[in-house]
């Protein structure tokens, strides 16, 4: 059984950085497209990044051109970059298959833009 676990988050100024990492026990996560999803307070969960096994990435209109989704298949890991961050963005972000779920979702990292 895959387990997902997020880490990277914190507490940001608006136009700040952060970088979130998806580590996958019992799995590898090179065989998946991968994405990252965030939800924010009071709002359903939403896509935000995709990457395809080949490294192939899609973003959604509200991240693009400040976020950058990668993967490291000899870590069994996928990242995402964050830069130029607004209040906006502030969520729990997490990652799974996309474009479809398939892994049961891991605890998120938390996310929150401030100043």
């Amino acid at each position: 059984q895959v387990q997902l676990v997020e880490s990277g988050g914190g507490l940001v100024q608006p136009g700040g950085s952060l970088s979130l990492s998806c580590v996958a026990s019992g799995g590898i996560l090179r065989e998946y497209n991968m994405g990252w999803y965030r939800q924010a307070p009071g709002k359903e969960r939403e896509f935000v990044a995709r990457a395809t096994t080949s490294g192939i990435a899609t973003y959604t209109e509200s991240v693009r051109g400040r976020f950058t989704i990668s993967r490291d298949h000899a870590l069994n890991t996928v990242n995402l970059r964050m830069d130029s961050l607004k209040p906006e963005d502030t969520a729990v972000y997490y990652c799974n298959t996309a474009p479809a779920t398939i892994f049961s979702w891991g605890q998120g990292t938390q996310v929150t833009v401030s100043a």
